[in-house]
């Protein structure tokens, strides 16, 4: 009994670790995309910055030298914020617009319009509220259990069909199916490791500023 409850434990840290380690490695990757979403930070930061008159608040988004477009851009919009609302509407698209196309080129991503409010995958939402609300152990926790549960159902699944992959070709091909699924998945959690360790080996024991 003191066995099994062992391996459950170190099942457990495993299955943690996994979800710990998709956390840090895919979601930064993943993040690019909701911010061409209404929702996104940022359109939220341009909705401050043209609230407030302070375009300075979306240079975070923007390279250096794409302020200057940014701000002559913000400083027509601002000027129809009190006379001509239509006008306003669509200057204030047309500032939305540029801004995200100019902050997805800066990371490499490209611009496919804006994106409505609640466009955004849930995961992505539960990133923001953990920075919002300084809370990362609740983001970790439901990860470790969704990423967990899909490990742990994957390994179910292949390793239940490997006591019966020779008994006909239909059962060895799903066998096959599940394991391919299963290894493919592993694969793909530990690639970006390597890809890091092979790129970047120097940084491992001397780091730069």
């Amino acid at each position: 009994m003191e066995t099994k409850n062992k391996q459950k434990r170190n099942l457990s840290k495993i299955i943690g670790f996994f979800g710990l380690l998709i956390a840090m490695l895919l979601l930064p990757q993943n993040s690019f995309a909701h911010c061409d979403s209404y929702d996104g930070p940022v359109i939220q930061d341009a909705f401050k910055a043209l609230e407030s008159d302070n375009v300075e608040l979306v240079y975070k988004w923007i390279s250096e030298d794409q302020e200057a477009e940014i701000t002559s851009l913000f400083n027509k919009t601002l000027k129809y914020k009190n006379r001509d609302k239509e006008v306003y509407q669509l200057l204030e698209k047309h500032f939305l617009e540029t801004l995200v196309r100019l902050h997805r080129e800066g990371e490499g991503a490209p611009y496919t319009g804006l994106k409505p409010a609640g466009s955004t995958k849930q995961i992505i939402g539960l990133t923001d509220t953990a920075i919002l609300e300084k809370d990362l152990p609740t983001l970790l926790n439901k990860l470790n259990k969704h990423i967990g549960k899909v490990i742990k159902e994957k390994y179910e699944k292949v390793a239940a069909l490997y006591d019966v992959r020779d008994e006909s070709p239909e059962k060895g091909r799903a066998y096959v199916a599940a394991y391919v699924d299963y290894t493919h998945t592993i694969e793909a959690i530990h690639a970006p490791l390597e890809h890091n360790e092979a790129s970047h080996p120097a940084q491992r024991t001397v780091h730069k500023h």
